[in-house]
Formats: C-alpha cells, sequence, structure tokens
C-alpha cells in the first residue's frame, strides 16, 4: 500500500506547489480575474508544464485556491494572500462583455430598493450568453452560477444599450446603469427587478432626484409601451405637470397596454396614456 502513495507524491507536488505558487504571482500582478492563457504565461516560470496546465488549473480550483468562473477563465479565491476579494460585479464584468449592471442589482445599489437581490442582473448586447448545463432551453431565468451566487443575463439591441455609467464598487470600476435608466428597465421587465410594486416604491424614492429630461429622453429611445407607463406614472404618481409630459404621451401606440407587463389584462383604461391599471399597488393621486 505504501507505493501507491510514494508514486502519488510528485504528481502533488507538480500541482500543488507549482500550483500555489501560480497563484501568488497572479495576485502580485493584480490579476484577479484571468484567462487560461494568461496563466500560462507565467506557469512556465513556476515549474508548471503547458501539458499540466489545463489540470493545475483544475486542481486549485477543487483546492479553494481559484474559482472557475466559465471555460477559460478563473478568478482569485478571496483566501489568497495578498489578493482581495473579487466582488460579483466585477465577476459579472468577466463573463459578458458588454456588460452593464442591471435592473434589481442597480436598484439596490443606487439605494432606491430596501430588498437585497439573491442574483445579479446583468444587462448586454451579447448574442451569446453563460447559460448552467442544461438550461439551453430554461425559461426561468435561475441564473448562471458561480460561487454560490447566480447571474441573470438579460439581452437587448446594441442601440437600446444605453445610459450606462462607471462606478467605483470595492477597487473595480464597474459598468452600471444610471437611476433613470434602471427605472425604466423597472418598467418594462419588472419581473427582474422584484416586481411592479417594488419600481413603483423606487420611483417614489427617486422623486426628489429624477432627472426628469433624461428619464424622458431614455423612454423615447425605448419602446412606446414604456413611454407610456412611464408618462401615467409621472402623472398620476409623481404629480408631474402634464405639460411636461407632451413629448410622451405624443408618442403613437396602437391599442391598450398594460402598466405591469407581467400582470393579467384587467382593470380601468386610462385613454389618455393608453394604458390598463392592472397593477394593485397603482392609483391616481
Amino acid at each position: 500500500m505504501s507505493r501507491p502513495r510514494d508514486a502519488a507524491r510528485p504528481r502533488r507536488a507538480v500541482y500543488t506547489s507549482p500550483g500555489t505558487e501560480l497563484v501568488r504571482r497572479l495576485a502580485e500582478r493584480g490579476e484577479r480575474i484571468f484567462t487560461v492563457k494568461e496563466a500560462g504565461q507565467i506557469a512556465s516560470k513556476v515549474g508548471l508544464s503547458a501539458g499540466y496546465l489545463h489540470e493545475g488549473l483544475h486542481h486549485l480550483a477543487r483546492s479553494g485556491w481559484i474559482v472557475r468562473l466559465r471555460k477559460g477563465l478563473y478568478a482569485l479565491a478571496g483566501s489568497v494572500p495578498g489578493a482581495s476579494s473579487v466582488h460579483e460585479f466585477e465577476i459579472a464584468m468577466a463573463l459578458v462583455k458588454p456588460a452593464g449592471i442591471s435592473h434589481w442589482s442597480a436598484l439596490s445599489h443606487h439605494g432606491l430598493t430596501e430588498q437585497v437581490p439573491r442574483k445579479v442582473f446583468v444587462l448586454t448586447t451579447a448574442r451569446s450568453v453563460p447559460r448552467a448545463r442544461g438550461a439551453r432551453h430554461d425559461r426561468s431565468h435561475s441564473g448562471y452560477p458561480v460561487a454560490g451566487t447566480r447571474y441573470v443575463f438579460i439581452q437587448t439591441k446594441p442601440n437600446r444599450f444605453f445610459g450606462i455609467d462607471e462606478v467605483w464598487v470595492g477597487e473595480a470600476r464597474i459598468k452600471m446603469t444610471d437611476p433613470e435608466r434602471t427605472l425604466l428597465d423597472g418598467l418594462s421587465a419588472p419581473q427582474y427587478c422584484g416586481g411592479l410594486p417594488e419600481v413603483l416604491h423606487a420611483f417614489t424614492v427617486r422623486g426628489p432626484k429624477l432627472e426628469l429630461k433624461r428619464i424622458i429622453g431614455y423612454a423615447l429611445k425605448l419602446d412606446a409601451a414604456t413611454a407610456k407607463r412611464l408618462g401615467w406614472i409621472l402623472e398620476h404618481q409623481m404629480r408631474i405637470d402634464a405639460a411636461q409630459l407632451e413629448p410622451l404621451q405624443a408618442v403613437p401606440i396602437k391599442g391598450y397596454r398594460t402598466l405591469d407587463p407581467t400582470g393579467p389584462r384587467h382593470g380601468a383604461c386610462d385613454r389618455r396614456w393608453m394604458i390598463q391599471v392592472n397593477a394593485p399597488g397603482a392609483s391616481k393621486r
């Protein structure tokens, strides 16, 4: 029985000692998120041959030194000496490009909700996004799992990828939808923001600081249904003067749209905005 243990020692030396040295060098260089190619540039210098690189990275991931993000992409674990933890928003930026933290995650960052989302929501124009195994045809939006966090990717057209600022989150500079764009995303897809009541609450919180011209300008670049929902909310919930809402009111639309696009079609119809008020938490003031 001693022979297999002796045979295993050189194998462990290949993966452990050179591997941990690889991790240390990556931390020194500040490469908290890295590709296999970037790791390979260091591997030969620490005694980890190119032939064993992929297997070595696999071993490091199983040992908790690094975290596999997707095929060919890794992040240093927070337990690595000299390396700070990689923020989940920073991971989101690496998982898909271009990307912007959005929807419920952005609501939370901007202080527009008291709820803490359990997933990270990411707006992207990428045609292909990471998916969990077996989730190719999954419509539940359960998200792509990485180290206990699930990432939900909301794909959009390039001409709708706007209203995005750069913000500091920890040591990383992150792209994120600004408050006005985030509110509009909540009107288009409230299911990614905790539901329409949460979005209406966010409008109330943002109220004193709401950039009216900005949010109206954004809405005019999106779809008619979002513009009409915004107009209704600004007039009836925010009590904005009707004269300032004329650009939204002038947007042509065929047929009524529900205030909550995820809710059933029932409730009073507002002809001025062509909105069917189907949300229990919404009412004229």
